[in-house]
């Protein structure tokens, strides 16, 4: 089966998948659509054929106007009930369907994008295949189970007036060629360029969402106001609605020509053609009398826009298989650093961690990391310090699984860390990250970050006070309760980028875990509050592993090892005193640094007596 084949084949299996899936979360919703199809195409060919034959015929045959009129009266009855009922799935079944596939379906989304590894995110052509496996999925899926009901009764219904028509005049139903060429070539050609379109254009609607995430939160607000950056958003907002008519502009004219044809073989030439036929039979040949006409044009009508309806719903489903492809490769990536990765459940007590001969690259032939290798054992307080793009930030993201190695192994408690539970193996570790987000909760859910704690004010507190932010709290009139930022809330609390930081430093003192990692956690701070920081984060390293990662290297004197990194690998470690007597690198940063601190501006290089240094 070659490659145009097996797309085919699979747009058709995404509707099947669509159909499966919408059945595991909500049968009523498969059941009620399948009866509604059932229901509307029986009424669909009653009224238009048996209804107006029955009345034609008994009036020809001079029945009883009460026999008439009971029939009329028992449909009238029976279709009322059917207008309740569609009443019912409109307003009842839909909204209560629709609300819980929509939930459930953005759950396994949401939950898949959580499991998947954070490379993902960081790859341009992934990230675009989430974008569009999120764009409209529930409705594609609901839609994909209404198609599929229409086309399978749809086939019954057109069996059913084609029987009809054939009854009157054989010739009749070769009339259902022309919308089959409509719909079938044309209606393909035109999915095809839909498809192309959609696909052309995500680049181009990602960039016009960024603009206006851009435009509308307060994080941006200042920048937008004292820098021309809005001149720039305006531009490449620009930019992405010229794409956009780009791809309108290369896709229009094939659009023109196939949608005029589709319109012309599907309508024009149907309806005309049953019109001459009918009119030729009826005039001419005389061999067809009005009634029979009648009951002829309307039957060749109402299979005519069955058929219609049934190829355009098959051309529906078909480019709604092409949409469901995103979600459905997306569902079905098999994830490289699987977040719900069973294992081996790791000790609570971490009591060493090695990086052996570990090497990393985000993109193939650019290395981060090169033949890493060091070992911590003990409860110490190690310090990551460099220049920027050394490989400490990577150092940690490698220790927490966001990525593995592409050589080497790492090891915790002497057990490669691929062995362990994922989830469990996590647990081990609290942190405080240099990128970090202060979400739009509680003061109290941004320190405790969802976790289960005996006493959580009392976590909280102890968290806070560890940090340093503890009295700018209490300060704030709902105190831990206040609602950070005020995306949503406008009593929330907007704190200053020092104290947010705080808050994300207390996150790491809140949770219970053997390894505490800080990732610059005085980026923002000044030189008291961080002496403060790091009192308290010195403090709190009793009993189990610290590691922190600083540029500030006045911050790093009281660690127990110091590790000084440069192009990936270690080329100095030892605890301050011994790196200082190496006068190597970490002694050429620390001397530099230092002289910012000095009040007298006439200070050269050289000049710090020894004591002062160490």
């Amino acid at each position: 089966m070659n490659s145009k084949e097996k797309s085919k084949t699979r747009i058709f299996a995404n509707n099947a998948y669509a159909v499966k899936t919408v059945w595991e979360i909500s049968r009523e919703r498969i059941i009620h659509t399948a009866v509604s199809s059932v229901l509307g195409y029986v009424e669909w060919i009653f009224m238009s054929i048996f209804f107006l034959r029955y009345v034609i015929n008994a009036i020809e045959t001079e029945a009883p106007f009460e026999t008439i009129l009971f029939f009329i009266g028992v449909c009238f009855v029976v279709f009322c009930l059917l207008a309740v009922y569609d009443s019912y799935l409109n307003s009842v079944v839909i909204p209560f369907t629709d609300n819980k596939i929509y939930r459930r379906l953005y759950r396994k989304l949401y939950a898949k994008a959580r499991n998947v590894e954070l490379r993902c995110f960081e790859d341009a052509d992934f990230y675009n295949r989430y974008t569009m496996a999120l764009d409209g999925s529930a409705q594609k899926m609901t839609g994909s189970v209404s198609y599929f009901f229409q086309v399978l009764f749809g086939v019954i219904a057109a069996a059913a007036a084609f029987s009809s028509m054939f009854a009157i005049d054989p010739y009749s139903v070769l009339f259902v060629i022309s919308p089959i060429v409509g719909n079938f070539v044309f209606g393909r050609l035109m999915n095809t360029i839909w498809g192309g379109r959609y696909t052309d254009n995500v680049k181009n609607n990602r960039r016009a969402e960024y603009v206006n995430r851009v435009m509308h939160l307060a994080e941006f607000a200042k920048e937008i106001r004292y820098s021309n950056i809005h001149s720039l958003m305006m531009k490449r907002y620009d930019d992405s609605i010229k794409g956009n008519q780009a791809v309108a502009d290369k896709y229009a004219p094939k659009a023109i020509l196939y949608t005029w044809a589709q319109n012309v073989t599907t309508f024009a030439l149907v309806f005309e053609g049953i019109m001459i036929y009918a009119a030729y039979r009826t005039i001419v040949s005389k061999t067809m009398g009005l009634a029979e006409l009648a009951i002829m044009f309307t039957a060749m009508s109402t299979s005519s826009w069955i058929l219609i309806g049934m190829f355009k719903n098959i051309m529906e489903a078909m480019k709604n298989g092409e949409f469901l492809e995103y979600f459905r490769t997306f569902m079905e990536y098999k994830e490289k650093i699987p977040e719900d990765q069973t294992g081996i459940i790791p000790e609570e007590k971490v009591r060493s961690i090695e990086f052996r001969n570990v090497s990393f690259e985000y993109k193939e032939g650019e290395s981060v990391i090169n033949d890493l290798s060091f070992k911590i054992e003990g409860d110490k307080v190690c310090a990551l310090v460099g220049h920027n793009g050394a490989g400490k930030s990577t150092i940690i993201k490698l220790l927490f699984r966001l990525y593995d190695p592409s050589g080497g192994e790492i090891l915790v408690n002497g057990v490669n860390i691929k062995e362990y539970d994922l989830k469990a193996y996590r647990r081990l570790f609290s942190a405080a990250f240099q990128d970090y987000r202060v979400m739009a909760m509680s003061v109290r859910d941004n320190v405790l970050m969802g976790e289960d704690f005996d006493d959580p004010e009392e976590t909280t507190e102890r968290a806070l006070k560890c940090a340093g932010v503890w009295e700018k709290i209490c300060s704030l009139e709902n105190g831990i309760d206040t609602i950070m930022t005020r995306e949503f809330d406008n009593n929330g609390a907007v704190l200053s980028g020092g104290e947010q930081q705080k808050i994300v430093a207390a996150r790491a003192f809140a949770q219970r875990s053997s390894v505490k990692v800080f990732d610059e956690p005085s980026s923002a701070l000044d030189p008291i509050a961080e002496y403060d920081l790091y009192k308290g984060i010195m403090d709190e390293s009793r009993g189990h592993i610290t590691l922190f990662i600083s540029h500030r290297l006045s911050s790093v004197k009281d660690a127990d090892i110091v590790f000084m990194l440069e192009n990936g690998t270690i080329i100095e470690q030892g605890n301050h005193r011994e790196l200082m007597s190496l006068n190597g690198k970490y002694c050429e940063m620390f001397t530099k640094q230092a002289q910012n601190y000095l009040a007298d501006e006439t200070y050269e290089e050289g000049m710090f007596k020894k004591s002062e240094i160490f």
